[in-house]
């Protein structure tokens, strides 16, 4: 065993193509030490496919399939199906998508694997984007983000939604439900080994920061991670049975802006912009803490 009781073994292999500092390729390594040996990926097309299986060349060190951009739960589904009616239960099964493969694209069969309750953990790598075609905007892309398709200019500045509650949308669905971060790799692996244990289908959405996506330096990756939990920007929580709790919360509340103002696709904001998102992030932690002291059942 490594540093802080995580295993030496990398079934992520080193010498893939994402960049220097490539948060959603910190993700899948951390989550890969969870999963173990004993696990079929499925991944959705996407930055981190490519990626990682330059034919002939992959960096996966367990078996793996390429599915489309919109149905990696669904190819997921199909192989828990198969392993299960071969007696073959006790292996597991991960599927891995980016943005577009899970909040646009392949909502559709992520929801239909949820509501049927297929034993499946999808794990979400999110950097607010289409990171692998550009940089277009996504539903996870947050307000006032400028993009290749919600660029900030004279009239619009950036994008004009904020991003959708994907994990709130999964816990509805009956989900095991985890937010997790690069920058807390013991949360995110605990979160992934308890995803693995449940009978049905469990959602984890990582933050990875995306260091030409978002204008960051390279090495800064994992203080930004860091400073969008500080902010409120990233909470880190659980949805387990229903009910919402909080895994880790900062002693300290930081001002959004100290997150904000490291990032390129920020850099044209104006002070009502700032305060807007302010306001909004806020908001959205407060909805949660709320959902956290009442008890309600998010299913």
């Amino acid at each position: 065993m490594s540093a802080f009781g995580m295993p030496e073994e990398e079934l992520f292999a080193s010498g893939h193509r994402a960049c220097a500092g490539c948060g959603s390729a910190l993700a899948m390594r951390h989550s890969m030490k969870a999963a173990g040996k004993n696990t079929i990926v499925v991944q959705a097309t996407g930055c981190m496919e490519v990626v990682s299986t330059p034919y002939p060349e992959t960096s996966w060190q367990i078996p793996y399939i390429h599915a489309a951009f919109e149905n990696a739960a669904a190819v997921a589904s199909g192989v828990r199906r198969a392993l299960d009616a071969m007696g073959k239960k006790s292996i597991n099964v991960v599927a891995f998508a980016g943005d577009g493969g899970t909040f646009d694209i392949g909502f559709q069969a992520l929801s239909g694997a949820a509501e049927r309750k297929e034993r499946i953990c999808y794990i979400c790598n999110e950097n607010g984007a289409y990171a692998n075609t550009g940089m277009q905007r996504s539903g996870a892309t947050p307000q006032y983000a400028s993009t290749t398709t919600s660029p900030a200019g004279k009239v619009i500045h950036g994008k004009t939604e904020p991003k959708k509650p994907m994990p709130l949308i999964m816990a509805a669905h009956g989900c095991y439900v985890a937010t997790a971060n690069v920058a807390f790799p013991q949360d995110l692996i605990s979160k992934v080994k308890k995803a693995l244990t449940k009978p049905y289908t469990s959602y984890i959405q990582v933050f990875c920061p995306c260091t030409p996506g978002w204008d960051i330096a390279s090495s800064s990756t994992i203080n930004v991670a860091k400073l969008a939990f500080e902010t409120k920007t990233a909470p880190l929580f659980e949805v387990e049975d229903g009910i919402l709790k909080f895994t880790k919360k900062p002693g300290v509340f930081k001002p959004v802006n100290s997150y904000l103002a490291l990032q390129g696709r920020f850099r044209h904001l104006n002070d009502k912009e700032i305060a807007d998102i302010q306001r909004w992030v806020n908001e959205e932690y407060e909805k949660l803490l709320k959902l956290e002291e009442t008890g309600v059942k998010l299913s």
